[in-house]
């Protein structure tokens, strides 16, 4: 089943490290909410004939939208797709927006799912990220919203920073598995270009990560979680078992989506839809009833990249009969003769047809994707 996306690009706080596209200003929030709807919309023949499966709100950060303006994009959805009952329906949220009453309010909603930007649960590691909650709100919220019904959860927690020795990422991750969570998604700070941090390390106000440092801590924490009955079931993410992430495992398993909000990416398995990253050139494309996205066609080599790329990502690994059924016999011969060397170095398990990443190969995982990609003819 398909997929919708939303993209929210409102934060209450830049985070050090972000570089997604959003603002701090909510000056244009009816406007943009508006907005949002009228894309979905002017998009509503794109899934036809799809149930959908999944709907992600992201951003940004969705729960700082009034209840009523999430309620009022989901009758949107719901008037124009056709949503399956038992779809995924996922929040972003921080935990300094989860208060009673903000649950509560979220109750009344199909939301189904909360994704917490949780981070850490130390308080001087959240000073640093300038994240808007502190240590307390962390756990708190977690516990709050299971106490109200929303047993599926998710949290996020970031790793190889300089104020993380390896004994607070053991905590941090002991803290996620004590507080039942079924679902975790763990990411190496990667320093991005023009932000906050990538410009403290240039003056040299703040020390740069370590890659060996990221590297440790990743394998610690594939050993912590799988000891503990978690499933590693692709790079960044961690669930119990049967708890996957239905939106999320949908990208990787190449199923179409839809791309709402300013930023906002789409994929139907040969185009990408691609939505301006720029709140007011995006609300001038729509007030115009013009869509606010350039299309990007993929060749037949662009979807192979794209099947490798993903697949090699998960623990169901990449399946070489399946690249002789879509692809050709050339494509799969070539990626053949291309993984004996990684299988011969362990970076690589194959078996049955389907090679994967070993956990030694996981720390390499984008430069093995790349030495396995086929050139455009």
């Amino acid at each position: 089943m398909a997929g919708i996306y939303i993209h929210i690009p409102f934060c209450k706080k830049a985070c050090t490290y972000c570089d997604f596209h959003f603002t701090t200003s909510t000056k244009y929030l009816d406007e943009m909410v508006d907005a949002i709807c009228k894309e979905i919309t002017m998009k509503k023949s794109r899934l036809e004939d799809q149930q959908i499966g999944s709907i992600y709100f992201g951003g940004g950060t969705p729960s700082v939208l009034p209840t009523a303006a999430l309620q009022q994009i989901l009758a949107t959805v719901e008037k124009h797709f056709s949503i399956s009952a038992g779809a995924e329906i996922t929040i972003e949220t921080n935990p300094d927006d989860l208060t009673a009453a903000k649950v509560n309010e979220l109750r009344k909603l199909p939301i189904n799912r909360f994704s917490i930007g949780t981070q850490s649960f130390f308080n001087e590691d959240l000073l640093w990220m300038n994240r808007a909650h502190n240590a307390q709100e962390a756990t708190d919220c977690i516990k709050r919203s299971q106490d109200a019904g929303f047993e599926n959860l998710t949290i996020d927690l970031i790793y190889g920073y300089p104020l993380l020795t390896d004994e607070k990422w053991i905590t941090n991750i002991q803290m996620a598995i004590e507080l039942q969570v079924p679902h975790l998604s763990a990411y190496s700070l990667t320093v991005e270009p023009r932000t906050a941090l990538a410009y403290a390390i240039e003056k040299g106000k703040q020390p740069n990560v370590s890659d060996d440092q990221s590297a440790e801590q990743f394998l610690m924490l594939i050993d912590k979680l799988t000891k503990n009955g978690f499933e590693h079931y692709e790079i960044s993410n961690y669930s119990l078992p049967g708890r996957y992430a239905v939106h999320n495992t949908n990208y990787w398993k190449g199923i179409p989506y839809l791309g709402i909000g300013p930023s906002a990416h789409g994929f139907n398995g040969y185009e990408r839809h691609i939505n301006v990253a720029n709140n007011v050139k995006y609300l001038e494309h729509i007030n115009q009833n013009k869509l606010p996205e350039t299309i990007e066609q993929l060749s037949k080599t662009d979807q192979f990249n794209e099947y490798i790329m993903t697949s090699l990502r998960t623990m169901w690994g990449t399946s070489l009969d399946k690249i002789t059924l879509d692809f050709g016999k050339s494509y799969s011969e070539q990626t053949l003769k291309l993984i004996k060397p990684l299988i011969n170095e362990q970076k690589l398990s194959f078996e049955g047809n389907i090679f994967k990443l070993t956990d030694k190969g996981k720390l390499f995982a984008d430069g093995i994707a790349a030495e396995l990609f086929a050139e455009n003819e």
